[in-house]
């Protein structure tokens, strides 16, 4: 490459893994930043911030990112070694994830599965062919090993379970009959203006005549409806004020949006900022030098009030409560943000104590994988 081109990789947004060492030591480190998602939701439910049910929810998209991870360090398993071996493109600017475009081609391949699991040698038959090129020919087999890691690829694909681009919304019964059910609703999507995971938690009362989730006529119009709505840059009380005119018998009482990420790391992200600031300070050894953010965003009804709903008519309209000093802003009842980060970069973080980063609750990944909260 030209000391030009070089200059241009390097300030680009994005930014191509094409060693297969650079490609591996990327999922090692999602691999561990993810140990800990589970940990951190069981936290929160302790702490009274998620129910039982909410955490299974969560934990169900947490799991599928996970599964997601995976099964793409399958398919970028042989980066830069085989021939034909494709590179994983990741954002490095304030999101560290996986480029939307790619979890949009996993969609496609995951349609594909079936058909080419159908046309490739079984994974025991790669495997006696792998031993016979080392023993016999004397060579590595990185042709095998790339059609392995494609198998693999697809099996997990195939398996199901994964987060993908779009994961359309469900209804997990709360409590209620015939009067009012009480439903929530979640969904997920990968947020390609933010180029990060997103989950969304929807509490609605229902008073239709057929249960939500079973209504064909409000049921698609309410999915489509929050896919439609589901951008990090609108505003949560946008979304359930829509949500709330829109449809006729399903009153939104609490609306979270949970953003996981970014993830900063000196290796592979471009940062500003304090987090930079500690992350180059901290000089942590492989597999310590990243830290992780999640923004908690609720919007919860203060009570209901009347709204006209055409001429001689009302019906049931929503107040939201909003956060008095920011609530205008964020369009939330409550923003919080928390920061996920191992030992090294954390002493850093509290030697250093960065104006900008004193308001966020830290999670510690210490010896072991143990999560430590602030």
């Amino acid at each position: 490459m030209t000391e030009k081109s070089v200059k241009e990789a390097l300030s680009s947004d994005h930014l191509e893994l094409y060693d297969q060492a650079v490609a591996r030591r990327y999922f090692a480190k999602f691999g561990r930043i993810g140990s800990c998602f589970s940990r951190i939701a069981a936290e929160l439910e302790r702490e009274s911030r998620f129910s039982r049910v909410e955490t299974r929810v969560l934990g169900h998209y947490l799991n599928g990112l996970l599964g997601t991870f995976r099964a793409l360090s399958h398919k970028y398993l042989m980066t830069g070694l085989a021939e034909g071996a494709p590179r994983l493109t990741i954002d490095r600017h304030e999101s560290g994830f996986p480029v939307a475009q790619e979890l949009m081609m996993m969609a496609v391949d995951a349609q594909q599965a079936e058909r080419h699991l159908a046309g490739m040698a079984t994974e025991a038959e790669l495997r006696d062919r792998m031993v016979r090129t080392i023993v016999g020919e004397r060579k590595v087999p990185l042709q095998l090993q790339f059609a392995l890691s494609q198998r693999l690829y697809y099996e997990a694909l195939r398996a199901g379970g994964l987060f993908h681009a779009r994961n359309d919304p469900d209804a997990q019964w709360l409590s209620g009959t015939k009067a009012r059910r009480r439903y929530l609703i979640h969904w997920a999507v990968w947020d390609s203006s933010l180029n990060l995971p997103v989950v969304y938690l929807l509490e609605v009362e229902d008073a239709g005549r057929r249960p939500l989730p079973e209504d064909a006529w409000r049921w698609p119009g309410i999915q489509q409806k929050l896919l439609a709505q589901s951008m990090g840059g609108l505003k949560l009380v946008t979304m359930a004020t829509g949500f709330d005119k829109d449809f006729e018998d399903a009153y939104p009482k609490r609306l979270r949006r949970i953003t996981l990420g970014p993830m900063y790391s000196s290796g592979f992200t471009l940062q500003s900022g304090p987090i930079s600031h500690v992350l180059a300070d901290a000089r942590a050894p492989e597999g310590d030098d990243w830290a992780l953010v999640w923004t908690l965003e609720d919007l919860i009804s203060d009570r209901e009030e009347p709204v006209k709903d055409g001429w001689f008519s009302s019906r049931p309209g929503q107040i939201w409560r909003l956060a008095p000093l920011m609530g205008a802003d964020s369009g939330a009842t409550t923003l919080e943000r928390m920061i996920v980060l191992p030992e090294r970069p954390y002493q850093v973080l509290t030697e250093q104590d960065p104006p900008g980063l004193r308001g966020i609750r830290k999670f510690v990944v210490g010896s072991g994988n143990r999560l430590i909260p602030g």
